[in-house]
């Protein structure tokens, strides 16, 4: 019926719109005084002040100071309320779990990380998802029943259709079919589960490299091989939620690799993955080559080899650049993306001079012609990027003045 609360167009839909409007600004910008929220959302100076009023009402704006060093009075600054929510995120591999808690501004408050070594895991999934959790509440000084949102990053995925975890049989203890059930009793929360590449992307196109950009895909070399795609400004997940997981995907250069989930790898895993890198680097003669996870190794032998124009390391990137090229080349034929982002340690180590060999790979591979850009997050883009998802959420059940 035309006039009831949440009818498009009624006083208190405006409102809310001006409300949320005010937040973001709020959040893009830090403190603000009222004249100049005034100008940038375009309202007047009283509708300004009952917006600013309304909001710190709400406990979702306080004032922060003054403005100074201008003619006349000096006013007051406005800021988000960094106590109206709170946000976790968890960011899962096979050896641990890292934890973070998010004011509603976005500033990290709290981090942890529990330690999960071994196949069989010590404590159930459950317990190790809670005690990660609460380490990162008790260092942010809160409680569990604080945090408003969670959200978990694995690697693999969830299968909508099922609930079990797919494309991630390294991952000890995570593919119980009840396992999700058990997560929503332990946790007072609501929690959702991404993939870990997935969130990388979401990261990069809020905060980093992909930002202003609709359709691009993220390359991510790390303990695996992966990738996102985004179409249309969303996340591509497909039906099983395996859309991405190109380490499985067959290319010229490796043999075939069959029953790919048993074995946990494919061909273009083999071809380009951070354990064929120090792989390489022995065939070519390289002897000085460091000990460790393959993901360290493989950071460190590419970053030695952007350092080097000439012999065996400048024809490890090459080849290295050449190899992830030929994946690579499958991608963009299909998506034509507009932007290739480069991301995990095993990539971002090579920085400029390996995307501009993997660039100038691509070109003669592929006929389309994607920018290829090194990504911008580098401190736990997955941990940042379960963040920033539990934060879009948060604010948008948070910052609705409308009910």
């Amino acid at each position: 019926m035309a006039g009831t609360a949440g009818t498009p167009g009624t006083p208190r839909v405006l409102r809310a719109m001006n409300d949320r409007a005010a937040l973001d600004l709020l959040l893009e910008h830090g403190p603000l005084s009222r004249t100049r929220i005034g100008k940038l959302t375009g309202l007047s100076k009283p509708t300004a002040s009952q917006l600013l009023a309304r909001l710190e009402a709400a406990g979702l704006v306080r004032v922060t100071g003054t403005s100074e060093g201008r003619p006349g009075p000096n006013a007051q600054l406005y800021a988000v309320n960094p106590r109206a929510a709170y946000a976790a995120g968890l960011d899962v591999t096979p050896t641990r779990i890292r934890a973070a808690v998010a004011d509603i501004t976005g500033r990290t408050v709290g981090e942890f990380e529990l330690p999960t070594p071994g196949r069989r895991p010590a404590q159930p999934v459950v317990q190790q998802v809670t005690d990660a959790l609460d380490g990162a509440v008790k260092a942010a000084g809160l409680a569990r029943g604080d945090v408003h949102r969670l959200v978990i990053g694995t690697p693999g995925a969830f299968d909508p259709n099922t609930g079990r975890l797919r494309y991630a049989s390294h991952l000890p203890g995570w593919h119980s079919p009840a396992l999700l059930d058990e997560l929503a009793a332990a946790l007072p929360m609501p929690v959702e589960y991404e993939n870990d590449v997935n969130l990388v992307a979401l990261a990069e196109q809020r905060l980093g490299a992909a930002r202003g950009h609709g359709d691009f895909v993220l390359l991510w070399n790390q303990e695996g091989l992966g990738a996102a795609l985004v179409l249309g400004g969303r996340l591509h997940r497909g039906w099983t939620g395996g859309a991405g997981e190109v380490g499985f995907l067959p290319v010229p250069g490796t043999p075939l690799v069959r029953q790919v989930t048993k074995a946990n790898s494919g061909g273009y895993q083999e071809l380009a993955g951070s354990q064929a890198v120090p792989k390489l680097a022995r065939e070519l003669g390289i002897e000085d080559v460091p000990p460790g996870p393959y993901p360290d190794v493989a950071a460190a032998l590419v970053a030695r080899a952007a350092d080097h124009a000439t012999g065996p390391y400048r024809e490890l990137l090459r080849t290295y650049a050449t190899r992830l090229a030929t994946g690579l080349a499958s991608l963009v034929s299909v998506l034509d993306p507009e932007l290739v982002v480069l991301s995990g340690t095993a990539l971002t180590a090579g920085g400029e001079v390996l995307r501009a060999l993997v660039q100038a790979e691509l070109a003669e591979l592929a006929a389309a012609r994607p920018r290829l850009v090194v990504g911008d997050v580098h401190e736990h883009p997955v941990l940042r990027g379960a963040l920033e998802s539990a934060l879009g959420t948060t604010r948008d059940e948070v910052f609705d003045t409308s009910r």
